[in-house]
């Protein structure tokens, strides 16, 4: 008799408190029409009000945000004494600047911007989205009405697969910087990690379920410069995009993973099985 294949499982679970700080690993994690609980619900902003991310600040991956009880959160940097930040009072907000959209969001304080300011050698302010009304829509290119998103890039969440890593590490070791493979999961960043798949499945993947959530597959995420930044060190390499470039180039996209958009709300869980539904 053969034995069952046993169905592809969520093996991780990540949030990042604040845009392209350090990421938090869960167990499990409650999912919002935005996106999980507690996921880029904070952002740094230079004086013009326009987002800052590890793109032109890649020691930001060395920070970190720990969510505490009350909403706040507890920040950690190499030379910094640790700091509470409380959620701001809503009351006056500002616009900020995120790729062409703007949101108003609620300064977190002078502290905490000099806090992270001492940190990078930059003027910044760390800005809460805190009213889910002005949440941003999803990329009006891939987006259904009504859908949207927090501080996260375009899309409410992004899934990745262990098959589809261990396949692009494949490829890095027959290229010209094979001695800077292989490069692992947290360069890209992912909310969701998915074992037990075939490499590169996801590319055929229209609407799945994970556990007791359904999840539209809206389109392949397109990588940028923080892939090739350690997660631990902040020092910059070519890869994984020169093999990305050769790969898995879609139009001017290089990709991996996969940004989805929920269709209900739940609780994910380590281990929950996944289930292709179209």
């Amino acid at each position: 008799m053969t034995t069952p294949t046993p169905p592809p499982r969520l093996s991780a679970l990540h949030v990042y408190p604040v845009k392209s700080a350090g990421g938090v690993p869960l167990s499990r994690a409650t999912v919002e029409p935005w996106g999980l609980a507690g996921d880029r619900r904070w952002m740094l902003v230079d004086a013009a009000g326009k987002f800052v991310t590890q793109r032109e600040q890649p020691r930001l991956a060395l920070a970190r945000a720990e969510s505490l009880p009350h909403g706040g959160l507890l920040l950690h940097a190499p030379g910094q004494d640790p700091l509470v930040v409380d959620v701001p009072t809503p009351g006056v907000t500002a616009p900020v600047t995120i790729w062409r959209d703007k949101v108003e969001a609620v300064t977190a304080g002078v502290e905490a911007g000099a806090w992270f300011g001492a940190y990078l050698g930059r003027e910044v302010a760390l800005v809460h989205l805190d009213d889910p009304a002005r949440r941003r829509p999803v990329d009006p290119n891939f987006g259904r009405p009504g859908e949207t998103v927090s501080f996260a890039d375009g899309f409410p969440l992004l899934l990745t697969t262990q098959a589809s890593l261990d396949a692009l590490n494949a490829l890095i070791a027959e290229g010209d910087h094979a001695e800077e493979g292989p490069v692992p999961m947290n360069r890209f960043r992912p909310n969701a990690v998915l074992t037990g798949t075939e490499a590169w499945a996801e590319d055929t993947w229209r609407r799945i379920r994970i556990g007791e959530v359904e999840f539209r597959v809206a389109k392949p995420c397109g990588r940028c410069v923080v892939t090739t930044t350690d997660q631990r060190t902040a020092e910059r390499g070519k890869e994984p995009l020169r093999s990305l470039a050769r790969h898995r180039r879609i139009g001017a996209g290089l990709v991996f993973g996969q940004n989805v958009v929920p269709l209900g709300t739940g609780t994910l869980r380590v281990g929950d099985a996944l289930f292709i539904m179209e």
